[in-house]
């Protein structure tokens, strides 16, 4: 996942709050999806091994350090508009020792100024192409600046993972799919571009989709606590959004799950499985 360009006109204190948060999912999600992600660059039909990759809306560097991993020879030029994302992927590269492979650039990819990013064999971008004001004119900067023969992977979700089963909680069963349903007229108005085929896009912009592949991933809570602390900061996230559209009933609910230290908190769920779906087209510059 990467990071959601803020609006300008947000206060300083407002912005830095919701990066914060944001990264804490996109930590929670390297974390838990960590299998996921790594069988999506395992599946890129890349003709040789990459040796300069471009993350394109890195966030905190979940696709980043899958793809150190997956391409041990490669490098990799992180690109995010957040500075306190990159931070933080520049931190654990160090913890991890392998700052000398990685590269940050802070770059609002909606500016007219493209950032200078080489000419790389591969171009990811997870769940950033839908943040773009003008995706199509995106397209076209990464056509132009990959190699040719080089890869494009654009991967991309429907929304954000679900975590409850549909009988829960007891008292408002269906809550999390509501509170899903109440953001949808925001994210059709913000984000017109999430859950978008991007393959007659990719095909427009002069690659040659050369693959699509649909990923599902379904992870118990009982199998890593993150999952239950990845469902808390996906809720708190959405009851920002939900305050003033679902029922009070609906909210009280809502807000049980979230009391960490109640009885009725979804970190006590023994429930929870969290389900994602993403899809992946691989797209390649052949001229």
């Amino acid at each position: 996942m990467a990071h959601t360009h803020s609006s300008r006109t947000h206060h300083a204190t407002t912005h830095v709050a919701d990066s914060t948060g944001q990264a804490e999912i996109l930590d929670l999600d390297a974390e838990v999806l960590a299998e996921s992600t790594a069988a999506i660059a395992a599946w890129l039909p890349v003709q040789a091994a990459p040796r300069s990759i471009v993350d394109l809306g890195s966030g905190t560097g979940a696709g980043t350090f899958t793809l150190l991993s997956h391409f041990p020879d490669a490098h990799v030029t992180a690109v995010d508009s957040s500075v306190e994302h990159l931070r933080r992927l520049h931190n654990k590269a160090c913890a991890t020792g392998v700052l000398e492979r990685v590269n940050t650039v802070a770059a609002d990819l909606d500016a007219a100024d493209w950032p200078d990013l080489g000419a790389p064999d591969l171009v990811w971008a997870s769940a950033s192409m839908h943040h773009m004001a003008d995706p199509v004119r995106v397209l076209g900067k990464v056509h132009d600046a990959l190699e040719p023969g080089g890869l494009f992977a654009v991967v991309e979700l429907a929304g954000l993972p679900r975590f409850l089963p549909e009988t829960a909680p007891a008292e408002r069963p269906g809550l999390e799919e509501r509170c899903h349903a109440a953001t949808a007229h925001f994210h059709a108005e913000h984000v017109p571009h999430r859950g978008a085929d991007w393959g007659p896009m990719l095909t427009s912009a002069g690659f040659t989709v050369e693959g699509v592949r649909t990923f599902t991933a379904t992870i118990e809570g009982s199998r890593t606590p993150a999952v239950g602390r990845y469902a808390l900061a996906v809720l708190q996230r959405l009851r920002h959004g939900v305050a003033g559209t679902i029922s009070a009933e609906d909210l009280t609910a809502l807000d049980r799950l979230l009391e960490t230290d109640g009885p009725h908190s979804i970190l006590r769920h023994g429930d929870l499985a969290l389900r994602t779906e993403r899809t992946v087209w691989a797209a390649r510059r052949t001229s």
